[in-house]
Order: structure tokens, then sequence, then C-alpha cells
């Protein structure tokens, strides 16, 4: 493989892919509190992030599973519930005496209105300033789960067992998918 003197291998994380050191350095270098997203196919989680000679410490962190103290025990691999762990982080931040942070969203895609803007749609709106460009966000509907109050409707009224099973979480649940709009807005009021 490598025999010549010139050649150097990548590190491990940069041949997986996992980590881009350089934007890493430049991020760690700006000396500014940075809010680590990450979203996996059911979760998504926020982490207020300090840069130290030692190694990062985490001031404060979210986690949509923690979204269930506020009664949200619907999805948590949707738009809404990303937006409201967002939210809840930077409340969280705010408690902490974080007032500003950067965006470190690592090798996340980064997709218009996708889920890591709407997190970072949520941090913004929970009073943590953040440098950004208000349309990267989703619309205010996706936000609150109105497009998937909508889905719901169309689909009921045209295949009953199709609605059953996309939305036998709900079903399960005792919560009507009609009504996320309204479970998205309690949520939020309580989380303080």
């Amino acid at each position: 493989m490598a025999r010549n003197a010139r050649y150097r291998v990548p590190y491990r994380r940069r041949r997986e892919g996992k980590t881009n050191y350089h934007l890493r350095l430049r991020l760690v270098k700006s000396a500014t509190t940075r809010a680590v997203v990450r979203v996996s196919n059911s979760h998504s989680l926020v982490q207020f992030v300090d840069a130290h000679i030692n190694g990062d410490q985490t001031r404060c962190a979210a986690h949509t599973r923690e979204l269930k103290k506020f009664n949200w025990s619907v999805a948590t691999s949707n738009i809404p519930s990303a937006y409201l762990v967002g939210y809840l982080a930077g409340k969280k931040a705010l408690k902490k005496g974080i007032s500003n942070a950067i965006l470190d969203i690592g090798i996340n895609p980064p997709i218009y209105g996708s889920r890591v803007f709407a997190v970072l749609k949520g941090i913004v709106d929970a009073g943590i300033e953040i440098p950004h460009s208000d349309k990267i966000f989703p619309s205010k509907e996706r936000l609150n789960g109105e497009h998937i109050a909508e889905y719901a409707k169309k689909i009921k009224g045209e295949d009953e067992n199709l609605y059953k099973q996309y939305y036998s979480g709900y079903i399960n649940q005792n919560i009507n998918p009609v009504d996320l709009p309204k479970l998205f807005e309690k949520t939020k009021n309580q989380i303080t």
C-alpha cells in the first residue's frame, strides 16, 4: 500500500467520513461555544460544547427522549420534534449563561428545511444568538406539524388501512394525528 515517504494515511475518522478536521479546527479556533447538532433516523441531539486543551466540555445538552417529560409522546424523528428539542436546548443554555454560539452540524448535509435547521430554528427562538440566514429554516407549517396533520386527513379519507399503518404510533398513544399542531403548541408552552 503506502511505500512512498510522501504518502500519508489520513486519520481513521477522516477515512470513514465521520470528521472533517479542517472544518473542526476552524470551529475550535473561534473560541466560541459550539451548538453541536446531530440527527439520526429516530432522534435528535443538541449539545453546547466548549473546546479546551484537555478535550471538549459539554455545558448542557438536550435529546428528543426528554420531550416525554413535556407530554410529547409521539414520533421523535420529525421536524416538529427537532424544533422542540432545539427550543429545549436553547432554554437550558440560557439558564447556563450561554447567550451566543456557532452551529456545528458535523457531517450532516446542509439541506434547506431539514431537521438540522429545524433544531437551529428552535435554538434561535429560545433566545440564543447564532449566525444564520432565515431562508434555511423550514416553513412555519412544517415546524408545527401542519403538513403531517393535512396528510393524515387526506389519507384517512382515501384508505383507512393505510392510515392505520402509517399512524399506528399515534393511534396507540390515543392521539389523533390531525391534532398534532395543538400538541406541538402545548408542548412548546410547557418548555420554560
